[in-house]
Order: C-alpha cells, then sequence, then structure tokens
C-alpha cells in the first residue's frame, strides 16, 4: 500500500472515531496551530527567506498575522457557526423543529501554493478545524524549505493523525489525487486545477479551486495618478509580483501612459531604492524555471522600467513594459512575476470590452474618482472581486469572500466562508406525531378544498424567531406591569399602553 493511501486510512480512521466533532476539541486544536505561529516565528521566517528572499517583516506582514486574526475569530465565534440555524417555514411545519445543522464533511485534502505558502495552506486548515474535518495537508514542493519546516513543526501542535502533511512533489500529489476525500481545496495555477478537478470527478468529490488569471488594473485618466501609481506599484511588485491577486497588467489612455510610468519609477524608488537588488524587502523568482519563463515573456515589449535580471540570484527588476498589445508573449499567460504590461485603450467603453472578451479574472481593479464609473465597472464586468483605488486588501477582510468566478476558480474562503465551504449543511426537521388533521391535506383522495388549504398552509410563511421574540416581549410587558402595578398602581395603565404599542411593533 502507498505511503499516501497509508495516510489517507489513518486520518479517515482518526474521523470515525468522531473526536473531532466536538467544539472543546476544534478549539484546543485551533489554539495549539495559534501557538505554533507565536513560538516558531523565526523557523518559519527563515525557511521563507531561503525559499523567496522574504524578509522576517514581510513575513510577519504578508503571512503570520492573517493567519492569526483567522484563528482568533474562528475561536470567537465557533459556537456560534457551529449552532443549529433556524430557518422560515410554512404553516404546515410550524409546530415542527426545522433547522440547519452544520456537520463535517470528512477527510479533506489541502493542496498548497508556494508563493505565501503558510498562508494559502493554513487558512483553510483553520476553517477544516473549526468546522470538525480531519485535513491530510499538502504543502508546495516548489518551497522547499518552507514544506519541510511545516512537515516537521504541525504534528507538534496539532493531532498528527487527524492532520498529517505529505511532502513530496508530483508523484506524491498525484498518488494522493487517487485517494477518496470528502472535499479538496486546491490553490495554484488553472492547468493543475484542472488535473485536480478531474481526479475529484472519480469519486464525486467537491472541490474548491483557488487559481488566478491576468487581473487588470483599469486607471481612469481623471484619477490622482500619484495616489493611483503607488498603490499600484506596491500591489504589483510585493512579493516580487508573485501574487494570485497581483495586478497583471494596467489598461489606461494614451495620454496618461507616460505619467503613469514616471509615477511607477518614482514609488519604485522609493520602496525598494535605487538598487532593488540590495533592497531586503525585494524577494526573489522561486525557481530557476520560472524565471526563464518569466525573462521570455518580455520578448517582444518595450522595457520603460527595470528589465535587469541576474539568473544565479533569480532576480528579477521591477519592470515596466509598454508597446504592449493583446497578441504580445506576455498577454498570452498569468505573468506571476514582477512584469507590469501598459495597454492603450480609448476609455472605460474599450476597458470594459477588453476585460470582457478574456477569461473572467480573480481580482478586478479600478482606479477613478468617479462612483458612477466604479459602479458601471461592477455591473459590466464580472470577476472574483473587484476593488476601487487600491490593490489586494480585499484578501484581508475575513467577512469578504475570497475566491474566483470561471477559470479563475470555484468556492471561496475566509472567516465563516472557510468553515461554511468545508461544512455539510443540513436540512433537519422534527416533526410531531400529531396534528394529522393539518397533515390531511397533504393526502389522497386530492379535492379541490385540500388544494385551497394545500395552498395556505404551504405558501404561508412563518418567521418562528420573530414570533419567539414578540413572546418573549409579552413576556417581559406582563412582568414590568405585574412589578408597576404592585409598587405605584397609578402608573399600570400607562406602562400597558406603552409596552402593548412596542409588543405590536415586533409582530
Amino acid at each position: 500500500m502507498p505511503v499516501e493511501q497509508q495516510v489517507v486510512a489513518r486520518a479517515r480512521k482518526a474521523f470515525l472515531t468522531g473526536r473531532s466533532k466536538a467544539l472543546s476539541y476544534r478549539l484546543s486544536q485551533l489554539k495549539g496551530l495559534r501557538r505554533l505561529i507565536t513560538e516558531k516565528q523565526r523557523d518559519i521566517a527563515d525557511a521563507l527567506r531561503k525559499d523567496l528572499h522574504k524578509s522576517e517583516n514581510a513575513t510577519q506582514l504578508y503571512e503570520m498575522i492573517g493567519l492569526e486574526g483567522e484563528i482568533d475569530l474562528a475561536v470567537s465565534h465557533l459556537s456560534e457557526w457551529a449552532a443549529p440555524r433556524p430557518v422560515e417555514q410554512s404553516l404546515l411545519t410550524v409546530a415542527d423543529e426545522v433547522y440547519i445543522q452544520p456537520e463535517p464533511l470528512g477527510v479533506v485534502l489541502i493542496i498548497g501554493a508556494w508563493n505565501y505558502p503558510w498562508a494559502v495552506t493554513v487558512q483553510p486548515l483553520i476553517g477544516a478545524i473549526a468546522a470538525g474535518n480531519a485535513a491530510v495537508i499538502k504543502p508546495s514542493e516548489v518551497s522547499s524549505h518552507t514544506s519541510k519546516v511545516m512537515e516537521e513543526l504541525l504534528p507538534l501542535y496539532l493531532d498528527k493523525e487527524l492532520f498529517p502533511v505529505v511532502t513530496g512533489g508530483v508523484v506524491q500529489t498525484q498518488e494522493l489525487l487517487k485517494q477518496r476525500f470528502d472535499h479538496i481545496f486546491y490553490t495554484g495555477n488553472s492547468t493543475v486545477g484542472k488535473v485536480v478537478m478531474e481526479a475529484a470527478a472519480r469519486h464525486l468529490t467537491p472541490v474548491t479551486l483557488e487559481l488566478g488569471g491576468k487581473s487588470p488594473c483599469y486607471i481612469d485618466k481623471d484619477c490622482d495618478l500619484s495616489v493611483a501609481c503607488r498603490r499600484i506599484t506596491w500591489g504589483k511588485y510585493v512579493n516580487c509580483g508573485q501574487t494570485c491577486i497581483a495586478p497583471d497588467y494596467i489598461l489606461c489612455e494614451p495620454s496618461i501612459q507616460d505619467k503613469v510610468v514616471k509615477e511607477i519609477r518614482k514609488c519604485i524608488k522609493e520602496f525598494y531604492t535605487d538598487d532593488p537588488k540590495t533592497c531586503p524587502d525585494y524577494s526573489r523568482i522561486v525557481s530557476l524555471r520560472h524565471f526563464r519563463r518569466i525573462v521570455a515573456l518580455m520578448e517582444g515589449s518595450s522595457v520603460a522600467i527595470g528589465g535587469e535580471t541576474d539568473e544565479a540570484q533569480c532576480y528579477i527588476a521591477p519592470t515596466v513594459l509598454t508597446e504592449v498589445t493583446s497578441e504580445s508573449k506576455v498577454m498570452q499567460e498569468e505573468i506571476f512575476g514582477p512584469l507590469l504590461p501598459i495597454i492603450p485603450i480609448s476609455g472605460t467603453d474599450e476597458a470594459i470590452e477588453f476585460i470582457n472578451k478574456r477569461e473572467k479574472p480573480l481580482a478586478l481593479y479600478v482606479f477613478s474618482s468617479s462612483d458612477k464609473m466604479i459602479k458601471r465597472m461592477i455591473a459590466d464586468t464580472s470577476s472574483g472581486a473587484l476593488l476601487a483605488n487600491d490593490c489586494l486588501v480585499h484578501y484581508t477582510l475575513s467577512d469578504l469572500p475570497f475566491g474566483g468566478v470561471g477559470s479563475s476558480g470555484m468556492g471561496h474562503y475566509h472567516g465563516r466562508y472557510t468553515f461554511d465551504q468545508l461544512s455539510h449543511l443540513r436540512s433537519c426537521l422534527i416533526k410531531k406525531l400529531r396534528m394529522e388533521r393539518v397533515n390531511q391535506v397533504r393526502y389522497p383522495p386530492h379535492t379541490a378544498q385540500k388544494l385551497r388549504w394545500a395552498r395556505l398552509f404551504l405558501l404561508k410563511r412563518v418567521d418562528v424567531g420573530q414570533w419567539r421574540r414578540a413572546a418573549q416581549a409579552v413576556a417581559l410587558v406582563t412582568l414590568a406591569a405585574y412589578v408597576v402595578q404592585v409598587r405605584r398602581p397609578e402608573r399600570f395603565t400607562s406602562i400597558l399602553y406603552f409596552s402593548t404599542f412596542h409588543v405590536n411593533r415586533v409582530v
């Protein structure tokens, strides 16, 4: 039996013991994960420095802080998320217990990515733990030092049977995908996403695919270009452009192109000094293969800023490309590196047309001082997310679902959305063996009189929660009125009138 098959079998056996379902157990595992992040920061940062040349501060800002927030949110809201959720009922079921009960799916496979290896691997793990699942974690082999550290550290803080780590490359991933899981959560590119989805289909396993694509960035000529370019420069070149939601290319009118280039040059110097190669906050390309792929994408375009490379260090300078068309090599695939092409367009209409002719992106960025134009972009385009007048920061909000649409992915996560994504929302209806005369509207013979009653009982909606709140209000009013009558009888009538008025408002 392959090692991967044994790991999955142990995880399923551990899940079937039921221990992952107890809220107290889920909380203990989440707190263990929180301790790992706190106590092993140096080990994590050292590995990321070796993999991506990330500084310790960048590791904290772009990986650890978000995970801390996600864990704290899950711990504080777990009892609420896992509780039965009441629903609106019909008259036919008004006397019954009707609710949605979140329950664990079972054993989840989490396949992480290499660009933010802790953030995109551990965030779904937080949701898997909170939802009561077992999870097999497969970190990316491309960020090899981080993968090794994850393999060493996670078993020290988590249940190693319920949450095993499997390392290795393509062979190990393929073997894992042969196994039956209850959900697969993959972060990466669309090519591998198709392989994951095909493998999942053999077992009818649901998937969450967090992919990427070419996220456009439209700059309106009437916006504050200095602010817009500052934010775009940060969003594009952080982590050396290796961010799935980085602005992939700029669309702007020719009249402002030179100023855009000038402002971006100024921001690059401010962020990364005159020599980004020596700046500790500027990362490197993760591997020689990716380095050569990105360098090849510059062919056929003019370099307006940067363009310097060093293969020995996998270094590519922050680069802006001009004289770019939709047929240029750099526009044929997601860049995932520090190249920023600028494509001239005539205005908003052509920008929308350009965006809509391509696959739906993971993110769409719009810079404009016109609310009307921003609303039009929202109405006339489609993307996983739309962010106006900034880049990347929507990823930091746990109350916003993060995910793609079409070729940029399916499913979403963050905060409660991860919990729901990795739970089965089970419908529960518990009837009593009484009130059979009411239930007879369902049974034959089906007469016109029964049909009229059935229409009433099945279509009339009842908010049981509202009635419950009204009943509580009546009880409170009755108690208050009794106290007032005993202590100050002269005020009883006015208090009762006032309270009854508010009860009627609740009902």
